[in-house]
């Protein structure tokens, strides 16, 4: 492969990140994504589509493979990339990026952590890929604007996850380009899976595209090679997916930049990210309201392109027939929030979504695009909602950085109290704070076999 072809020189900038490219600061930031991510996870044990995925990979076994979370199953490596990374993502909880494309940066961890495992990585290892995988993403969704196109955000997974997994493995650069390649030419994905009703692959989609990765780094370290250049050439990424792009690698972490890692944000609410300020206003607007829900005429919600697009717009909004369908709704989340003062995981539960009393609640809420919120994202995440009274009087509030944004960021109890309350369906209290002691001390675990164990029931 040219060393000038854009796979090439990713693969040579995941190579040379090491441990000593990493500040205090973003080690500490990892450690705050591996518990945000593991809670989410757990949170999500019992799962349907996890449950359908566990019973695929459970008939498998392997002599390289890795845990999945939560149990005493070992399965092949791909196969428990492709379950946990579905626990990850299940609830809408997970970590998020805004920019020309919005991703979920820890979608990348599930490859992470089972080749990490499998490879016998120190905790140090598994952050430094964790890291590399968070860049790759971030950088792509600065880059790329596939969303428009009709592509999904998890085709960069094919990048993201191959160049970490390609890390743990000690690849080569070469081997590192062909296993990218590899995993991106079957990793494409189409953004019909957050369109319309949204069906449970939404849980599945990027930890499809992890498992490629994996599956891609095993090949190319036994010496298959992947289409070239994956990105450039005449049927390539750039002229059938993307278009021409730019990327200045001198700019990322560990070169000019800081990582981007320290610019992804927690979700406070269990919805997508869009959708966070939005919700926070209106719990805020609850407390004004003091349960008059009949003196309310009209709710207008005004928000910002992206997220009128993705969750604002769309009959099937005011009428989710699933969970995924539900956090994906804004004006859902939002008279949910206005309603009950508050939205967490019961909020999706299938008797609140056939709720005659909140169904006929949302054909009071309006959405429209605010040009002028537009131009704020993504450097900030605007919502603001306006409650008209049937006496005319108007409640608003706008909100400009949700909680848990970068710019307002949880902070370290308010991370571990969000991962108490998701670990407890699964754990009992003493096995919760067992398992923090040891994620906060990640980056000095000699094999992270250590972490593996303390998960298991």
């Amino acid at each position: 492969m040219k060393s000038t072809d854009l796979a090439s020189s990713l693969s040579e900038y995941a190579i040379s990140i090491s441990p000593k490219n990493l500040s205090n600061e973003v080690i500490q930031e990892a450690k705050r994504k591996f518990i945000d991510t593991i809670g989410c996870a757990i949170g999500a044990f019992d799962a349907k589509p996890v449950k359908i995925s566990k019973k695929v990979a459970e008939r498998v076994s392997s002599n390289y493979s890795a845990t999945i979370f939560g149990t005493n199953i070992k399965t092949s490596v791909d196969l428990a990339t492709f379950v946990n990374g579905a626990m990850i993502r299940y609830l809408d909880y997970n970590d998020t990026y805004l920019s020309k494309d919005p991703g979920h940066p820890s979608d990348n961890l599930s490859a992470v952590i089972a080749v990490g495992e499998a490879e016998e990585s120190t905790g140090l290892d598994i952050i430094t890929a964790a890291v590399v995988a968070y860049e790759i993403q971030c950088r792509l969704c600065d880059a790329l604007a596939i969303r428009v196109k009709g592509w999904d955000h998890v085709t960069y997974g094919g990048v993201s996850s191959s160049l970490a997994v390609a890390k743990l493995m000690g690849l080569s650069i070469e081997k590192t380009a062909h296993a990218l390649s590899l995993s991106l030419i079957a990793s494409i994905a189409m953004r019909q899976t957050r369109s319309g009703q949204i069906s449970m692959w939404k849980a599945c989609a990027f930890s499809n595209a992890a498992r490629n990765a994996v599956f891609a780094c095993m090949l190319a370290k036994e010496g298959m090679t992947g289409p070239a250049p994956i990105f450039e050439g005449e049927e390539g990424f750039f002229k059938l997916v993307s278009g021409p792009i730019s990327m200045n690698i001198e700019e990322f972490g560990g070169r000019g930049g800081k990582f981007k890692i320290l610019e992804t944000s927690i979700k406070y609410y269990p919805s997508e990210y869009h959708s966070q300020s939005a919700v926070e206003a209106a719990i805020e607007l609850h407390k004004m309201l003091k349960g008059r829900f009949e003196e309310i005429d009209e709710v207008l919600i005004e928000t910002f392109e992206a997220s009128y697009k993705i969750i604002g717009s769309g009959k099937e909004k005011w009428e989710p027939k699933s969970r995924e369908t539900a956090d994906h709704s804004l004006p859902y989340c939002v008279s949910v929030a206005l309603m009950d003062g508050t939205l967490n995981l019961d909020s999706f539960k299938e008797e609140k979504l056939r709720d005659p009393k909140l169904l006929s609640f949302m054909k009071k809420v309006k959405v429209i695009e605010n040009p002028e919120l537009t131009k704020l994202y993504p450097e900030a995440v605007p919502n603001t909602i306006k409650i008209k009274k049937k006496n005319g009087d108007i409640l608003e509030k706008t909100i400009i950085y949700p909680k848990g944004y970068w710019k307002n960021p949880m902070n370290d109890e308010e991370i571990e109290n969000k991962f108490k309350s998701l670990a407890q369906r699964v754990y009992s209290q003493d096995r919760i704070n067992e398992i923090l002691k040891v994620l906060w001390r990640l980056d000095k675990l000699t094999n992270i076999k250590e972490l593996m164990e303390v998960l298991k029931l």
